[in-house]
């Protein structure tokens, strides 16, 4: 895996990067909720699948990326059609918990993931289901506030200062409607797909957000792993100062 934005000294060279200190950056709380970053990969024409899930547009490099993430989140949310569609599970660290995004409520808990103690919901507040031996965040009336769920997963899950969102585009369009995204890590596979897959977001309001361009990798593929922050996001991490080690001549 190579950075080649930035460049090392404006050489146009590549960098070795590692992933774990680029991705495992501090990231600041956001007023009143934690640090919200999205991940999706796409092709090149945008779709964000194939045959129905994204496990086809990935590749080693998307995973190596995908995992830094993971490793580098407190929480995760993923909506419940996407949980069950990619075969969510518990997490790889034993502290990490994994929010399911449903506003009915229809969700199978028998799952490894609750069973695990790992996941939890996320739900409105009029939904009826009494979900016993699941920790649930509720938050609005007929449509989960994604807003309001953020500020209050800390009661519920403890300490949380960095929030991955892994989709699907609907979770996504609603993060982007509710105004919380900080953060997009962006993989784009080398793949003209056809089809008619969602693209990044769905369902959000027009709306014109600026975000700034932090960084972009490749691999021998010619994958593209790239990471942008909202353009009024604070931080210390702004992708021109990673960890790093000289290019192989």
């Amino acid at each position: 895996m190579r950075q080649i934005f930035p460049s090392a000294s404006g050489t146009g060279e590549g960098l070795d990067v590692d992933l774990d200190a680029l991705y495992g950056a501090a990231r600041p709380r956001r007023p009143g909720r934690p640090w919200v970053a999205v991940c999706m990969i796409t092709g090149i024409d945008g779709s964000t699948v194939v045959d129905g899930a994204s496990g086809g547009l990935g590749n080693d490099g998307d995973r190596a990326v995908f995992s830094a993430l993971r490793r580098a989140a407190d929480v995760i949310i993923v909506g419940a059609g996407t949980a069950t569609a990619e075969g969510y599970g518990p997490p790889g660290r034993a502290e990490q918990r994994i929010g399911v995004v449903t506003a009915s409520g229809r969700v199978d808990t028998s799952t490894e993931l609750f069973r695990s103690g790992a996941g939890f919901l996320i739900t409105t507040e009029d939904e009826s289901g009494s979900h016993e031996g699941v920790d649930v965040v509720r938050a609005g009336t007929g449509s989960v506030d994604l807003d309001l769920a953020l500020a209050r997963l800390e009661p519920v899950v403890g300490p949380v200062r960095f929030v991955q969102a892994e989709g699907g585009p609907r979770l996504n369009g609603s993060l982007a409607a509710a105004d919380v995204i900080d953060e997009i890590n962006w993989s784009i596979a080398p793949l003209l797909t056809g089809g008619d897959g969602s693209r990044l977001t769905v369902g959000a309001p027009e709306q014109m957000r600026r975000f700034r361009p932090v960084h972009v990798l490749t691999d021998e593929a010619g994958y593209l792993f790239t990471q942008w922050r909202r353009h009024d996001a604070t931080g210390e991490a702004d992708g021109r100062s990673v960890a790093v080690s000289p290019a192989a001549p």
